[in-house]
C-alpha cells in the first residue's frame, strides 16, 4: 500500500532512516520519500547516496520536531510519517534531562497534532525496548512517546492512524557493542559490563520490514512487537573475539541485566499472531480487528531476554556479523 505513497521519516538521516530510504527507494518505489532531520551535514552525505532533483523522488527537509510551525509545513501532502527521531543515547538523556523531554516527548506531541491537523494516514512511532519498565529517562520518554501515539487516536477522528512499532537492539547501528567489539579486538582486550548481560537483537534490515509491515496492516492504537532472538553479552564476545582478554567494568548507570519487550501489566492486552505480538490500547477509542491467527498470550506469559526461547548461537552471531 506504500507504492505512489508521499512517506516522510523524521530523524531520516540516522542509521535506521539510511536503511529505510535505501529498502522503500528499492522495492516500494514511493512518490515522494522525504527525509525530514535537523543535521546539514548529514543530509548532505545521504544525498550522495540517494540524490534528489529532477526525476528523484527523495527530498531533504531541514527541520526539528521540536519546532511545530516546520512540521505543519513539512507533512502538507504527506500520506505516511514514520517517527524515528529521538536522542538515545542513555548517558546524554541523563545529562540532559531537559532536552530528552522536549525532543522524544514534546516532539511526538508535535509530530501527532501536525500529523491529525494535515490529515496525513498513518503515523507510526518507533519505539524501543527500553520504554517497557524504564529504568532511565531515556526509556520513560520512549514510554510516554508510545502513550502519547496511542492515545492521540481519541482525538483523530479516525482519519489519522497512529500506532507504535517496539523492537530490541539494532545489530551494528551506532552505539552497538558489536562494533566496539570489532574495534577492540585489536588490542587483544575487550570491556563487557556484566557477565549475565542479555539483550535481544534484530538486524537493520528485519526493522524496517517489520516497521514496513506494520505500517501495511495497522489500524491505529496497536504497538507491534517482533519475535526477536536473544544472545547473551558473553555469546558475542566468543563470536567476535575469542581470543581476547575480558575487563569486566561493571553495569552501567541507567541501564539493564536483560531486557523486557512486553511488560507484565500489557500481557492482558497482547495477542500471540504468528510472527509477531500486538498489544491492544488498554483504553481503547476504536475497534481493531486482529489477524485471524491471532491468539491471547498466557496470563503468565513473558518476553525476557534472559528467559525468551530463541537464543542465538555463537556460530548464529557470526553469521549476523558477516551481514552486516
Amino acid at each position: 500500500m506504500l507504492e505512489d505513497k508521499v512517506i516522510l521519516v523524521t530523524g531520516g538521516t540516522g542509521s535506521f532512516g539510511m536503511k529505510f530510504a535505501e529498502i522503500v527507494l528499492k522495492e516500494i518505489k514511493p512518490k515522494k520519500l522525504i527525509i525530514f532531520s535537523r543535521d546539514e551535514l548529514k543530509q548532505h552525505q545521504m544525498r550522495q547516496i540517494f540524490p534528489d532533483g529532477p526525476g528523484s523522488p527523495v527530498r531533504y527537509f531541514i527541520g526539528d520536531v521540536r519546532d511545530y510551525d516546520r512540521l505543519y509545513r513539512a507533512f502538507n501532502g504527506v500520506d505516511i510519517v514514520v517517527h524515528a527521531a529521538a536522542l538515545k543515547q542513555v548517558p546524554t538523556c541523563e545529562y540532559n534531562p531537559i532536552e530528552a523531554i522536549k525532543t522524544n516527548i514534546e516532539g511526538t506531541k508535535n509530530v501527532i497534532d501536525a500529523a491529525i491537523n494535515c490529515g496525513v494516514e498513518k503515523v507510526i512511532t518507533i519505539s524501543t525496548d527500553k520504554a517497557v519498565n524504564p529504568v532511565n529517562l531515556y526509556g520513560a520518554t520512549k514510554l510516554c512517546a508510545e502513550k502519547l501515539t496511542v492515545q492521540s487516536n481519541s482525538y483523530s477522528s479516525g482519519k489519522t492512524k497512529l500506532s507504535c512499532a517496539r523492537y530490541g537492539n539494532v545489530i551494528g547501528s551506532r552505539g552497538s557493542v558489536i562494533p566496539l567489539f570489532l574495534e577492540q579486538r585489536k588490542t587483544g582486550k575487550v570491556t563487557i559490563t556484566d557477565p549475565r548481560m542479555t539483550r535481544f537483537w534484530i538486524t537493520k534490515e528485519q526493522g524496517i520490514n517489520f516497521v514496513l509491515k506494520c505500517i501495511n496492516i495497522m489500524q491505529g492504537g496497536e504497538i507491534f512487537v517482533p519475535k526477536l532472538p536473544s544472545t547473551s553479552i558473553l555469546k558475542i564476545k566468543e563470536a567476535i573475539a575469542p581470543e581476547c582478554e575480558i575487563e569486566y567494568i561493571g553495569v552501567r548507570k541507567g541501564e539493564k541485566i536483560h531486557e523486557v519487550l512486553i511488560s507484565e501489566e500489557e500481557v492482558r492486552y497482547t495477542y500471540d499472531c504468528g510472527d509477531m505480538y500486538i498489544i491492544l490500547p488498554a483504553f481503547p477509542s476504536r475497534t481493531i480487528t486482529l489477524p485471524p491467527n491471532a491468539k491471547p498470550v498466557p496470563s503468565d506469559f513473558s518476553y525476557c531476554s534472559n528467559t525468551n526461547p530463541w537464543q542465538l548461537t555463537v556460530d548464529e552471531i557470526k553469521d549476523l556479523i558477516k551481514k552486516i
